[in-house]
């Protein structure tokens, strides 16, 4: 029997979603969890791969067992052999059919910055810290040009295994409250450390180093070696991932007035 599930996680004690053999990975861990509650293994397969640092509130995987349990049983019985920095939100039966990788249609991730001079002691792993005050409007008009299917070989990075640099971003925006910036960007797909490769290209337009053009001749010219740097892992989470309707997954429990 398949179940999918979603997770919510910290990453920040974490090298990332994918096993590792020397580091601590979150597929391990919930992956041993899950094992306890089956009482046998259990392989886990996610939506899409986080970084290490990265977090995510919407993550989904999938799972094949002949192990017979409730829906509540495997929420509450994963949830208690795992630490605090990860969480089980919800567990359904799926057709086999369903995958968590590749019967995605849509990931959407979000960004915080923090550009006061004073960083948050309590937001330290959720956000980049920046000593600068960024021009969110500027920002804003910049990543609007990057809405569409696209080569995204500039915000690529090195060791992408991704056969193509073509995705398509349905949206992307940049909004200010008060001394925070939130940018938030949904596409088909995402290449390896692109949302983050992109942040660290319009920080200079922020600090009002490069002009909002810059952007989109960076797309053109499709050389990472000559794009922004690749923004800290700490502020990025995996809000939601997209399935067919018809499977029924209920959607993350998204607190939108937080992170």
């Amino acid at each position: 029997m398949r179940w999918a599930a979603c997770i919510e996680y910290d990453g920040s004690d974490y090298s990332g979603w994918q096993s590792q053999p020397h580091a601590p990975s979150v597929q391990d861990t919930l992956e041993a969890a899950l094992s306890r509650v089956a009482d046998t293994f259990v392989r886990t397969v996610c939506s899409g791969r986080t970084d290490s640092g990265v977090h995510a509130q919407g993550q989904i995987v999938h799972f094949d067992t002949t192990v017979e349990r409730r829906e509540r049983a495997w929420v509450l019985g994963t949830n208690r052999y795992l630490p605090d920095d990860i969480a089980v939100q919800w567990c359904r039966p799926v057709p086999d059919t369903f995958h968590a990788r590749f019967g995605a249609f849509a990931r959407e991730y979000r960004y915080w910055i923090l550009d006061r001079t004073a960083p948050s002691a309590l937001w330290r792993n959720r956000a980049f810290h920046s000593h600068h005050r960024l021009d969110a409007e500027a920002m804003h008009a910049a990543a609007a040009q990057l809405v569409g299917e696209h080569d995204f070989s500039a915000f690529r990075a090195a060791a992408c295994q991704a056969r193509s640099p073509w995705r398509t971003i349905e949206w992307l925006t940049v909004t200010r409250t008060g001394d925070w910036l939130r940018l938030d960007v949904r596409a088909n797909a995402f290449l390896h450390h692109m949302v983050r490769n992109i942040v660290g290209s319009l920080l200079p337009i922020g600090r009002g180093e490069r002009d909002p053009a810059w952007l989109t001749r960076l797309l053109a010219g499709r050389d990472r070696r000559v794009a922004g740097m690749t923004a800290p892992a700490q502020g990025l989470s995996l809000r939601r991932v997209f399935h067919d309707p018809a499977f029924g997954l209920p959607p993350p429990a998204l607190d939108d007035g937080g992170w």
